[in-house]
């Protein structure tokens, strides 16, 4: 299980090792990274992640709503959403594409591939990432953005995101965005603190009052 991550040492390691960052820090403030504490099963945390993609988030959270609304009582598990007909699902507003991918969550939520909440909380980041993204629908950054916000995992580069590769681009003042393999080798100084060090990218991009393509 992760420790309790300790953000005044956090800072203090990420203003050592790149001053750069460290301006940043002073700039912004007091951190607020956290996770968000949740009662959702790794299920339904990740087919309301399929249900939210492309979509702004009052429409995701209508179309959601209506899925939810299928399972009255419990709402919906893996055994009950592959019991459901496709008639019902796409009535309730999700496309063909996404609930392919709910019903592949669904049945690898039964065979194990994803891990219990429990389980979830003891297993490392790398194994995470390894198992999510076996599911149709979830790719690397769906499973990224769990481990930062519903597990708390600290070390963590989201590095196809497009705030924090815009947050780099502004706070090192270049031209343009990183690669994702750029901000891997730049990043690797901010370890073991890189979810702290990307929650701070973000907010470059708000005092830039850029557009924010991730999530903060």
């Amino acid at each position: 299980m992760t420790p309790p991550l300790d953000l005044d040492h956090a800072i203090i390691t990420l203003k050592t090792a790149d001053p750069t960052l460290g301006r940043l820090i002073d700039r912004v403030g007091a951190c607020r990274f956290h996770a968000t504490r949740s009662e959702k099963s790794p299920f339904l945390a990740l087919a309301e992640s399929i249900a939210y993609q492309q979509l702004n988030g009052k429409a995701a959270a209508t179309i959601f709503g209506r899925f939810h609304a299928l399972y009255p009582g419990k709402g919906p598990t893996p055994e009950l959403v592959l019991e459901t007909s496709d008639e019902a699902m796409r009535g309730a507003g999700i496309s063909r594409a996404k609930m392919l991918a709910i019903r592949d969550l669904a049945a690898k939520t039964l065979d194990g591939t994803v891990p219990t909440a429990a389980r979830l909380r003891s297993l490392p980041d790398d194994e995470i990432i390894e198992r999510l993204t076996q599911i149709r629908g979830i790719g690397r950054w769906t499973a990224e953005m769990l481990l930062m916000f519903r597990l708390g995992r600290p070390d963590v580069l989201p590095s196809t995101d497009y705030g924090v590769r815009q947050g780099f681009a502004i706070a090192y003042r270049k031209r343009s965005l990183p690669t994702p393999a750029k901000l891997l080798e730049y990043g690797e100084r901010w370890r073991p603190y890189r979810s702290v060090a990307s929650w701070y990218l973000w907010r470059a991009v708000d005092l830039k009052g850029g557009e924010k393509k991730g999530r903060s």
